[in-house]
């Protein structure tokens, strides 16, 4: 991605006002990281929690957007402000480390991408009928020729706002149609009928696991945007992001909410195929398709560009062999959806193995830069409070690991 702007036509003007074009890169980068944790695990998620736990969901939803934004403020800071990429922190905390990140991330990336593709062919195939390892084969033809255009960057930091807001738009139509309870959700989020915490842990995994959590802070740094002139923008850019993946949670929750409510069975082959379309028609399994390949094909780019991002070096890479390798990573991962069809459950249990462990020990090193490592700071002094949250919130990205690495120990046992 050669159009990227440099570090110091990024750089804040005075009085702390950005920049239009660093204003652009900040929404690409927030979107960027939205899209990608909008994937076909995260329907999937939204639309079993909802018709387990109903109204009660909404409570859950909620606290793991107020998880989910501690760890982001802080991963989004040490990385914006070092002008480090994650692995590169690693390295300089302890030799090595960094590639054993890199290593984890890419196995789970090339295992959920393959399941990201899947989920583009099930989306072409709710919209047209299509084959889904033709649908997805297009997708990906699709998402490489993203990569290969002329001005790469730009392209995706437009499509993954535009997606995004095409997914928010279109699944609010459904929860407007679907008629859901708003009022008994709300009165959920004060007063739960339950609190499931495995639904709480299981949605702040599937939101920042594996190569989603750095996904928007690298983007940024490919753009040019870092040094500690940029913290006020940082810090709106990480709790944004945030709030979009969460604003599309809750739109998702309540159009699948209604449909519950109301009593209707949904199949259990595809439940939330099954609710669009009970909610809204024919046309609601149209809109279905629509929003998940949306959120497989911008899964697919989020994934290949930050899985790539952590086998490069800024400096020593050039944009060519980038693009390169992310056209290579898109191409290996649909032949694999070709061939395999959906990843074997071996395969999945596996890579959520490796994400679940590269979340603390990231995490971890993150926050170790933050609280002992000031030098890689550029002299910025990193607030208490959010140190706290921070580290508060790694004690539950440990639990993440322990439930990650179980389905393992019992395949062996």
């Amino acid at each position: 991605m050669a159009d990227e702007p440099s570090a110091t036509t990024a750089a804040a003007p005075p009085g702390g006002r950005l920049a239009a074009s660093t204003r652009s890169t900040l929404l690409g980068a927030m979107f960027l990281m939205a899209t990608s944790a909008i994937g076909p695990g995260f329907i999937t998620q939204t639309t079993t929690f909802t018709v387990q736990l109903g109204a009660a969901f909404a409570f859950a939803i909620v606290i793991s957007i107020l998880i989910d934004i501690a760890l982001q403020l802080n991963v989004w800071r040490v990385i914006g402000v070092s002008g480090r990429r994650a692995q590169e922190l690693g390295n300089l905390v302890a030799p090595g480390l960094g590639w054993v990140m890199a290593a984890l991330l890419l196995v789970g990336g090339l295992v959920f991408n393959i399941g990201n593709v899947s989920g583009a062919g099930l989306g072409t195939d709710a919209m047209f009928g299509l084959d889904p390892r033709i649908g997805g084969a297009l997708s990906a033809v699709v998402a490489i020729g993203i990569f290969l255009s002329k001005r790469a960057g730009v392209a995706v930091d437009r499509i993954v706002v535009v997606l995004g807001l095409v997914m928010i738009l279109l699944t609010a139509y459904i929860a407007i149609t679907s008629g859901p309870p708003v009022g008994e959700a709300l009165r959920n989020v004060v007063l739960p009928e339950q609190v499931d915490f495995l639904a709480i842990t299981t949605l702040v995994g599937g939101t920042i696991g594996g190569y989603i959590v750095y996904a928007g802070a690298h983007r940024l740094l490919d753009s040019g945007v870092s040094g500690p002139e940029h913290v006020r923008g940082i810090t709106r850019g990480s709790i944004t992001g945030i709030i979009i993946t969460g604003i599309m949670r809750i739109v998702l929750f309540l159009a699948i909410l209604g449909v519950v409510a109301g009593g209707a069975t949904l199949d259990p082959e595809n439940q939330a195929a099954s609710a669009f379309q009970q909610a809204a028609g024919e046309v609601g399994l149209r809109v279905f398709g629509i929003v998940l390949w949306a959120a497989s094909i911008t899964s697919v780019i989020g994934a290949s560009y930050t899985t790539v991002s952590f086998v490069t070096s800024q400096s020593r890479t050039s944009d060519r062999t980038r693009t390169l390798l992310v056209v290579g990573f898109i191409a290996v991962t649909t032949l694999a959806f070709v061939l395999l069809g959906t990843p074997p459950t071996t395969l999945l249990v596996f890579a959520g193995a490796f994400n679940g462990l590269l979340l603390p020990i990231g995490i971890a090193v993150l926050l170790y830069v933050a609280t002992r490592r000031a030098d890689l700071l550029h002299g910025y002094r990193y607030p208490r409070w959010l140190l706290v949250i921070g580290w508060l919130a790694w004690l539950l990205t440990l639990f993440l690991a322990v439930r990650s690495v179980q389905p393992v120990i019992e395949l062996f046992s």
